[in-house]
């Protein structure tokens, strides 16, 4: 019987993604290796199901990854390091763990490639950066990163890169150039290239999945560098404001933990995938201000309004909302969860955990180096 590798398999998605195939009969090896800002006790997670083969291990390790992919014919990579903030913060080691961590997961399947049928990566939206818009005059343009000085001035929205005129967003597709502007998102676009060229180099199937803002049971509460919907309820719980950068009106386009899994499994399955860059999204708008609301609505804590102090970080993009026809086309796909059931789901989960908030200390040594103004 074949083995299924899941890379990351002892994270938020990874460890979902583990229990999909679980059910489905596969047998499923898990190579993590605990990273403290995920596992704070460094220790495998209660969720990750015992049924999974686990190694604890580490992708820029040649040897650790050769074991994993003993006797695998299928491979979800999900593993690598997290976060805007943290990677603007410590360059090397986001480097290391998703662009490096990729290449040497990637040369072993290369050896392996008469076995190994198809690669799936999870890649991001930060690889868009600010994205595309549409200007009145000169059609979709791409404004790139928002002058320095215009966040000083706190005016958040971009502009024309021509004119300087105001600009309407567009949903973000896949043709769309690929301009990131954190060190994170330079790595993950690393890692989805790293893979469709190599794929189309060597004649193996490979597949990149642009995972959009995941939220559901089990992010890492403690990591503040998280996924926003995480960062917001590990606050509230604390008893604290959640804290909302630049005026709260950035658009994010929230997808439910469940919807990604099961994309991601069609992406493995799915005859017309190899060779594409996939947006995994609900394709939904929530302003970031409301998004917070709701959670402390949701938590109990309607009192804890959103706490607005006028910043900006570095890294951060103002509005990001996926255009899903390619997931339509290729995969099947359309986000089945509404926000109006993930949410409550959320903060159930989120009420039952015990959580050592980090926000503040995560953002004081961004201020200390200047990367929040």
């Amino acid at each position: 019987m074949s083995t299924v590798l899941v890379t990351g398999g002892a994270g938020f998605v990874g460890s979902h993604l583990v229990d999909a195939l679980l059910a489905r009969g596969e047998r499923v090896r898990v190579l993590d290796n605990l990273d403290p800002l995920a596992h704070p006790d460094g220790t495998k997670p209660e969720h990750l199901s015992s049924d999974a083969d686990f190694l604890q291990g580490d992708l820029a390790d040649k040897s650790a990854v050769e074991r994993a992919l003993e006797d695998v014919d299928r491979v979800f990579h999900l593993g690598g390091a997290v976060g805007n903030g943290e990677s603007m913060m410590n360059v090397r080691r986001a480097v290391d763990a998703n662009s490096g961590g990729t290449a040497t997961l990637i040369e072993a399947v290369l050896e392996r490639r008469d076995r190994v049928r198809r690669l799936v990566v999870a890649s991001s939206m930060v690889v868009y950066g600010e994205g595309t818009y549409r200007c009145a005059e000169h059609g979709e343009v791409q404004p790139g990163v928002r002058p320095l000085e215009q966040l000083r001035r706190r005016e958040w929205e971009s502009r024309c890169p021509h004119d300087g005129e105001p600009v309407e967003f567009v949903p973000a597709r896949e043709d769309h150039g690929l301009r990131p502007i954190s060190v994170y998102g330079i790595t993950k676009r690393d890692q989805e290239e790293l893979a469709l060229v190599l794929g189309g180099a060597y004649g193996f199937e490979a597949v990149a999945l642009r995972y959009l803002n995941v939220y559901g049971p089990r992010q890492a509460l403690g990591n503040p560098y998280t996924g926003v919907a995480a960062i917001f309820a590990a606050r509230i719980l604390s008893g604290r404001r959640p804290l909302v950068f630049e005026d709260g009106g950035q658009i994010r386009d929230l997808v439910h933990v469940s919807d990604v899994v099961r994309a991601t499994l069609a992406a493995m399955d799915s005859a017309g995938a190899p060779g594409h860059a996939i947006n995994v999204a609900a394709g939904r708008r929530i302003e970031i201000g409301e998004l917070a609301r709701s959670l402390a609505q949701e938590l109990g804590r309607p009192d804890l309004e959103p706490e607005l102090p006028g910043e900006f970080r570095a890294g951060d993009i103002r509005h990001c909302l996926a255009d899903t026809s390619r997931a339509r086309e290729l995969l099947g796909f359309e986000a089945q969860t509404e926000l109006a059931d993930g949410l409550p789901e959320l903060a159930e989960w989120v009420g039952s955990q015990t959580v050592t908030e980090r926000g503040d200390e995560a953002v004081a040594e961004m201020r200390a180096r200047n990367l929040v103004g």
